[in-house]
């Protein structure tokens, strides 16, 4: 794949995706891509930050109408054996070269969107950063050529600033060349109005889902849980109840269970997780 007539029709968001927007981060970064600024967004792990980075994706497509190849989302999931050459692309064994997605969306335009990016190694994301400031530039060292990001071209990244602290972070010198934009778990209210969209179930096992959703929230801020629960594994319990699944074995097992391996920590968390369910559902 030499970038030339590549169809990236696979790569254009076609469906909404849900999302409610909490503090107007929608207008944030519309205003970034047209001062073709780079974001980063920085939130715990489940609060929906993939999610709008897909819903950008969409609604600047729409904006983008009748532009050639739209405005495709290229994801790139970060982790330690991501190299420079996975972001930029490679010769291969036959001698031809292949786009990795970072030229890939450097030739086309839309948005590269590297998720969890502290993940990756420090060699690998030093190479966007000619993307970050205002050369807005891809140096392929193996093409012999530089190649410049159209308008409509951005850079988006993502990581958990709570969780990555105690292990690894971005280095100043990145972290700098973004908008960076906050992000939490969503008020109770759109929280339950999210749990019900996603999975189908009524206003009140959301509301139910919530309220333990702020409970193990709790119990991280007292320090027993390295991170509360996500409203990913609280839509992921009421998609369980929607099934069938009982209450409380649903909750146990899309919430509980990932959250921690500690056997004491499950045993101490289980009891109260009853209690909510037994006040809400009785006999259940």
């Amino acid at each position: 794949m030499n970038g030339e007539g590549y169809d990236l029709s696979k790569y254009v968001v076609q469906k909404e995706p849900f999302y409610l927007d909490i503090a107007r981060e929608t207008q944030l970064f519309k205003a970034a891509f047209q001062q073709k600024l780079p974001v980063i967004l920085k939130g715990p792990t489940g609060c929906g930050k993939s999610r709008f980075m897909e819903r950008m994706a969409w609604e600047i497509n729409r904006e983008l109408a009748g532009h050639d190849s739209g405005f495709p989302l290229v994801t790139v999931p970060c982790q330690e054996g991501l190299t420079a050459d996975d972001l930029i692309g490679r010769y291969l064994i036959d001698g031809k070269w292949m786009d990795g997605p970072a030229l890939v969306a450097v030739r086309h335009g839309g948005l590269l969107y590297l998720d969890e990016i502290v993940e990756a190694r420090s060699d690998t994301t030093v190479v966007i950063h000619p993307l970050t400031d205002h050369r807005r530039i891809l140096p392929v060292e193996k093409l012999g050529k530089v190649f410049e990001a159209p308008d409509n071209f951005m850079l988006g990244m993502s990581f958990n600033p709570g969780y990555q602290r105690k292990i690894k972070d971005l280095k100043m010198s990145t972290k700098q060349r973004f908008v960076a934009i906050n992000f939490d778990y969503p008020p109770s209210d759109t929280e339950r109005e999210i749990v019900v969209k996603e999975s189908g179930v009524d206003e009140k096992t959301a509301g139910v889902l919530v309220e333990i959703g702020g409970n193990f929230r709790k119990a991280k801020k007292q320090g027993k849980l390295e991170e509360g629960a996500s409203t990913r594994l609280l839509v992921n319990a009421a998609k369980l109840i929607t099934a069938g699944v009982e209450p409380y074995r649903a909750c146990e097992v899309a919430i509980l269970n990932p959250i921690t391996d500690d056997v004491d920590v499950q045993e101490a968390l289980r009891g109260g997780l009853a209690d909510v369910i037994r006040n809400y559902f009785p006999g259940r």
